[in-house]
């Protein structure tokens, strides 16, 4: 920053100093005029000759007088000559007023020389029309700076922000509390926005540049954009941010500022008489101002006032913290609310609340902000909070979390946390006096942390409780005519009070009530019993009084008690099982509610207890459970399932469309899920707190839980995408398989089991599209799958012929798609809480293995990522890529801790050491490199290998570590001395893949032969050879207890083998590409594996034997083509076979056999007669398609033939091949009639136009070709593609977007332009062909299938 430094003569000088060196400073803020001084004035010397050297020598000499020697002027202070540093500037403008100790506001149109006719001064009527008001960069001058004077032209000062505040407010339209400094953003987007509307700058794009700091964005200035380009980007770029907060929050929309509001309007309203007492306290005063003093605990016992005491800390400490740039952020537990009862929500509301006041914090948040409250989300959000408070940047920083006892989930981890949390950051804690609370938080040696008793302060609680009092029966109407009631009043409820704010508020909530009057408050508090417990026995005996409605009060604060979120009325009253006559009106709900006491509290028609000790007494007390919690939990469940029974039903939002997206549903009025919106997501819960531990569900139960299931299971699903909670509805259906896996309910138990499978597998989908759990998920489900079964009659009526599916479930349980580009490279964390994926994409992803979310992105390398590995104590990962460098992550967090460079070539694989020490690297400059990966130090360099080294791996203990390379060897070598211990040869193609068995005792090799082998490590004796594979093995992996070994291969499978006998146990299909990696978890139950179609999929090793082998070509699938009658199908594929198929029933009906190659092309003549192929063994084969014979095979091209065309009359046949030649034949002789040349490059695609007097051609040249195919002539050359043509074809007059066909992405089928059925990632095309309502696809995995429909949809 640069500033001006004025001397003890009155002279100053510019003065370049570092950002962490700037001492205390004043600010100008003023509007330009004419000969303002620049930069290069000053510079060279010529500034006092400017009319506006006199606003310099005001500002310093203001500043030197009130202390200051230092001051900061825009037009001299920054050189805007200088592109980089203008830039600079203008995003950090904001922040240099916010730092200003005071900012002088010059007024050049106020004067205090003009007079009124009555002889006062008339600058108040200046200063309401001054120039500086309407001026676009004098916005954040205001806003910013905690002082601001005002000063008229002749210097004199006029007054500051604070005492002119009304006057400013009503100029501007500026809130009060926005002037006051109140955090900016508590205000909304659109009312900032709304600050800048009438104000005018001289360049239109600072409209939106002079918003930078109001919203805490930094973008690129780029003058000349214009005004509406600069507002679009700014608006993208806050977009993105709150997109990203909003993701954060989405467990719960209420954010922790709302949920203050909440309290302080439940209790009240704040009182400030109630908690001031606290800031003459010694320990809050030592807390507040001592810079060693990182931490008070406020502790006491329930209903001492504990939240109104942080909430009135809050309030008085927020506007000097957050005007000083500092930050505040808090929050409030709750043990009544499932939301904010965990340690992770603390983290994520803390989090939320800083980035929200400083967004710049944002760049802390992982790629996926954690909504879900997994095992992950701890590890992730400790670290981002951790990150966000280390921040250089970052200012005075004070974290509150107040009951920290009714943080019920992980508690230890926050307390930890909060313990050993960066100095700088202040923490105020409150809670009841609780042991492990006192352990973790009670004073240490250094006094770094401070305790606040209440019982030890009953003295000034006494004195506020006093006030309280007094406050609150100040705003009773019944007592206001009469003095010396209200005294009674007060003093009785003083001696009561006992030091509880809470009996206070629930005495004074009786008085308030419309039937109590003047002469009722007397007797009422002298009846009133003291302390909170026999208060509870009284309000309880209350509601047993009523003749009528005491049963229906005791259902509902039943429900209310054990609910795991408060409910709204619509849902608790219908849970309660209230009459009819009470559940069809809301109000009549609100009614009841309103009996119960004080128990209850109504805010925007959702339902709260009044405080945790109420929770606690309702619990205990026998009267509202009559029978105990876990049968108030079955009955919740039962009646849970019973109104999910009546309610849902399918498309309850009436989409229609079957792949309406769910980002456009809007939720109907009435919501027909308003009453069950809580039973969908936690009937499973009530289910298992339903059952004690020596238990087991009851008979009735499991029939409810059958019956439900199998007649509502698909509608469940769809209202769950509706809610958003479709993946907590399949986490429920895993605690469900898990709960009821100790009954003897077979037939129920393998329902779930299947549900379990059907949702896994459907998940994305069904959340993306909610109707599909009627398309896709259906159609696409195994024949023998249970819900299938069931649900057939929601099936899609309008598919008339139904593609041919597996049998049963296979062994993939998920398919993760994400990379664009294949996956090299698979790995577990040891816990199995995360799986890594390196991909071609130059990305690294972290995944959630059991629900398929993607935790992270990494990014930073610069060419494919080929291999990754966890360390084992999952806090590192590493990754080595084609950019010659391995890095190191912080798998929680993104960052990246380390990159290693040395290696002259792309590394290809990389392995930690079992004790994370080490760190190995192969790479294509044939050597092994042996890290320290906590330094990034090189500890040795093995070289021996005379070729790329693919794989590494260290031997369980430490002691050894294998590699294997393209010079068909395997090395065992002594990591330590870096000495070669064996060498391993007898491979007939180079290794890919090496592994140690987990006892050290076997070692694999995979190798492009299509091989493995099984060696003795020890003694290098080959054991074994696994033959099987019809491709390359490109990775080889153990399970855990070395009882299993897997394999991956080009022939994109997976095989699972027996390494003592040999034998091939499963062999996994599913892939579209080769399998360049697999990894077995932990615990040996799950198996991961990376391809070549991009995707990630998670199998299960156990259940490989339930594929069905569907009738298929061996190979992927080229092409395929319908018969102009649309009864045949033909298709043409890797396994140089072309087949014919009948399309409705999906059954072979001819393989034919001959090509010596791949089959690239298909195509049926006009009249159905004859079929053509094309293949790479540079010959056409003519097929009759009924007998199967080949007619003739046409020979000629120098090359692999890549598409054949007929002719429309069928006279011709062209043909376009790689020697970059088309060639016209008659395909009754065989004769070659033309050969067309002129391409350069590999002709990809022929056809002939409607009439056969032209025929086109496009190629690997970027160009396509109109030839005249009678002559040979080349009519036209079409040029201006950016890459290869792949297909080309004429348009008839009559095309358009009508009837149906495939998405652009290839994922959707769709009819008329709209999206109607979801493509699994298994049966995605590699090739298709559409004939009318009929589908045909040809899949990488040799799987050919139509899809008929019987109408548009």
């Amino acid at each position: 920053m640069r500033l001006l430094e004025r001397d003890d003569t009155g002279d100053f000088h510019l003065k370049d100093l570092p950002s962490n060196a700037i001492p205390p400073y004043a600010i100008l803020s003023h509007t330009w005029g004419d000969e303002e001084v620049l930069f290069k004035d000053l510079v060279d010397g010529t500034g006092r000759k400017n009319a506006g050297y006199a606003k310099v020598q005001f500002c310093g000499d203001q500043a030197w007088r009130d202390g200051l020697k230092h001051f900061w002027i825009d037009t001299c202070c920054i050189d805007k000559s200088d592109a980089v540093e203008l830039q600079h500037a203008l995003n950090s403008m904001f922040q240099w007023y916010r730092n200003a100790t005071k900012c002088y506001v010059y007024l050049t149109d106020v004067s205090t020389r003009k007079w009124d006719a009555d002889g006062n001064s008339g600058w108040e009527l200046a200063f309401r029309t001054c120039r500086w008001f309407t001026r676009g960069w004098t916005l954040q001058e205001l806003i910013a700076p905690t002082i601001v004077e005002f000063f008229s032209k002749e210097c004199e000062r006029l007054g500051d922000k604070k005492s002119l505040e009304r006057e400013i407010h009503d100029i501007t339209g500026i809130p009060l509390k926005a002037l006051q400094g109140r955090p900016l953003s508590d205000f909304s987007i659109a009312e900032r926005m709304a600050w800048i509307e009438k104000r005018d700058t001289k360049f239109e794009e600072d409209k939106a540049y002079s918003l930078f700091g109001i919203f805490d964005v930094h973008i690129p200035v780029i003058y000349g954009e214009g005004k509406q380009k600069a507002l679009k980007r700014l608006r993208d770029k806050i977009r993105e941010d709150y997109l990203c907060l909003a993701k954060l929050w989405s467990a719960d929309p209420r954010d922790p500022h709302h949920e203050k509001e909440r309290i302080e309007l439940a209790k009240g309203g704040l009182l400030a008489d109630a908690y001031r007492w606290v800031f003459d306290n010694p320990e809050f005063r030592q807390w507040r101002h001592n810079s060693e003093n990182r931490l008070l605990w406020i502790k006491g016992d329930p209903g001492k006032g504990k939240t109104m005491l942080l909430c009135g800390i809050i309030d008085e400490l927020e506007q000097p913290i957050t005007a000083s740039g500092g930050n505040l952020a808090y929050f409030f537990c709750q043990a009544t609310d499932s939301r904010i009862n965990s340690a992770i929500a603390v983290l994520r509301g803390l989090i939320y609340l800083l980035a929200r006041r400083q967004p710049g914090l944002l760049l802390y948040l992982p790629e996926n902000t954690y909504a879900s409250d997994d095992a992950m989300a701890w590890v992730v959000l400790s670290k981002v909070l951790r990150r966000m408070l280390e921040d250089p940047d970052l200012k005075e920083t004070y974290l509150v979390i107040d009951a920290l006892d009714e943080c019920v989930i992980d508690l230890p981890k926050l307390l930890d946390f909060v313990v050993i949390s960066p100095g700088r950051v202040k923490w105020l804690l409150s809670s009841r006096n609780e042991v492990l609370i006192e352990e973790k938080l009670k004073p240490d040696v250094g006094r770094t942390r401070l305790s606040l008793e209440l019982k030890a302060n009953a003295m000034q609680v006494s004195h506020a409780i006093d006030a309280y009092i007094d406050g609150k029966l100040s705003g009773l109407a019944s007592l206001q005519d009469d003095t010396s009631l209200k005294n009674q009043v007060r003093d009785i409820l003083h001696q009561k009070a006992n030091g509880t704010f809470l009996w206070v508020a629930l005495v004074i909530q009786e008085l308030s009530e419309d039937d109590v009057e003047s002469w009722h408050a007397l007797q009422i508090v002298e009846e009133v019993p003291s302390g909170l417990d026999r208060m509870y026995d009284r309000m309880l005996n209350e509601i047993s009084r009523y003749k009528r409605d005491s049963e229906f009060c005791r259902r509902i604060l039943l429900v209310a008690t054990v609910a795991y979120r408060p409910l709204y009325l619509d849902e608790i009253g219908s849970l309660s099982e209230l009459p009819e006559q009470i559940v069809g009106s809301t109000e009549n709900i609100r009614k009841v509610v309103a009996k119960c006491g004080s128990f209850l509290t109504i805010r925007e028609d959702k339902i709260y207890l009044i405080h945790q000790s109420a929770k606690d007494y309702l619990s205990a007390s026998a009267l509202i459970f009559p029978h105990g919690a876990p049968i108030a939990h079955r009955d919740i469940c039962a009646r849970s399932l019973e109104l999910m029974l009546q309610k849902l039903r399918r498309d309850m939002y009436g989409l229609v469309t079957p792949g309406f997206p769910i980002d456009q549903a809007r939720t109907p009025e009435p919501d027909p899920l308003v009453t069950i919106r809580y039973s969908c997501v936690f009937w499973v819960d009530h289910l298992r707190d339903s059952i004690t531990d020596k238990d087991t569900p009851q008979r009735n139960t499991l029939d409810a839980v059958q019956t439900f299931l199998e007649l509502k299971y698909l509608y469940w699903l769809e209202a769950l995408s509706l809610l958003r909670a479709i993946s907590e509805g399949v986490i429920a259906i895993r605690k469900l398989e898990g709960l009821l896996g100790r009954t003897h309910q077979r037939q129920l138990t393998t329902f779930i089991r299947d549900a379990h499978r059907f949702a896994l597998s459907n998940r994305w989908i069904i959340e993306q599209a909610p109707l599909q759990a009627y398309t896709s998920a259906l159609v696409f489900a195994p024949v023998g799958s249970l819900v299938k079964k069931r649900f057939k009659t929601e099936e899609p009526s309008w598919i008339s012929t139904k593609p041919v599916v597996e049998t049963d479930w296979n062994a993939c349980l998920q398919t993760l798609e994400g990379h664009n580009g294949s996956v090299y490279s698979v790995a577990f964390s040891a816990d199995g809480q995360r799986l890594a994926s390196g991909a071609g994409d130059r990305t690294v992803k972290i995944w959630d293995p059991a629900s398929g979310q993607c935790f992270q992105t990494l990014e930073g390398h610069n060419g494919s990522v080929y291999s990754v590995a966890f360390s084992p104590d999952g806090q590192r990962l590493a990754s080595g890529a084609v950019d010659d460098t391995v890095k190191i992550w912080d798998p929680a967090s993104g960052q990246c801790l380390q990159t290693l460079e040395g290696h002259n070539g792309s590394v290809y694989s990389v392995a930690f050491s079992a004790d994370g020490q080490r760190l190995a690297s192969g790479a294509g400059d044939d050597t092994v490199k042996i890290w320290d990966p906590a330094s990034g130090q090189c500890l040795q360099t093995l070289e021996g290998h005379r070729g790329s080294v693919s794989s590494v791996a260290f031997s369980a203990d430490g002691q050894r570590l294998a590699s294997g390379a393209v010079d068909r060897t395997v090395k065992i070598w002594d990591p330590a001395s870096g000495q070669c211990l064996q060498t391993l040869e007898g491979h007939t193609g180079s290794v890919s893949s090496v592994a140690f068995s987990p006892d050290g005792q076997r070692f694999a090799s995979g190798v492009v032969d299509d091989t493995v082998k099984i060696w003795d490590p020890a003694s290098g004796q080959c054991l074994q050879t696994l033959e099987g594979h019809r491709g390359s093995v490109s990775s080889v992996a153990f399970s855990p207890d070395g009882q299993r070994f897997a394999s991956g291969a080009g022939d994109r499978t997976i095989k699972i083998w027996d390494p003592a006998s040999g034998q091939c146990l499963q062999t996994l299909e599913g892939h579209r590409g080769w399998v360049y990696s697999v990894a077995f978890s932990a615990d040996g139950q799950r198996f991961a594996s990376g391809a070549g179609d991009d995707t990630v999929k998670i199998w299960d090793p156990a259940s490989g034997q339930c594929l069905q082998t569907l009738e298929s070509h061996n190979g992927s699938v080229s092409s395929v083509a319908f018969s102009p009658d649309g009864q045949r199908l033909a298709s043409g594929a890797d396994d140089d076979t072309v087949k014919i198929w009948d399309p409705a029933s999906g059954q072979c009906l001819q393989t034919l056999e001959g090509h010596k190659g791949l089959v690239y092309s298909v195509t049926f003549s006009a009249d159905g007669q004859r079929l053509a192929s094309g293949a790479g063994d540079d010959t056409v084969k003519i097929w009759d398609p009924a007998s199967g014979q080949c007619l003739q095979t046409l020979e000629g091209h120098r090359g692999s033939v890549h598409s054949v065309a007929f002719s429309p009359d069928g006279q011709r046949f062209a043909s376009g091949a790689v020697d970059d030649t088309v060639k016209i034949w008659d395909p009754a002789s065989g004769q070659c009639l033309q050969t067309l040349e002129g391409h350069n490059g590999s002709v990809s695609s022929v056809a002939f136009s409607a009439d056969g007097q032209r025929l086109a051609s496009g190629a690997v040249d970027c160009t396509v070709k109109i030839w005249d195919p009678a002559s040979g002539q080349c009519l036209q050359t079409l040029e201006g593609y950016r890459s290869s043509v792949s297909s080309v074809a004429f348009l008839a007059d009559n095309q358009g977007a009508h009837g149906y066909g495939l998405g652009q992405d290839t994922t959707w089928v769709i009819c008329n332009g709209q999206n109607v059925l979801w493509l699994p990632p298994e049966y995605r095309p590699t090739c298709s062909a559409i004939q009318g309502r009929i589908v045909a696809i040809g899949c990488s995995s040799g799987r050919v299938f139509t899809i008929g429909f019987s109408r548009d949809k």
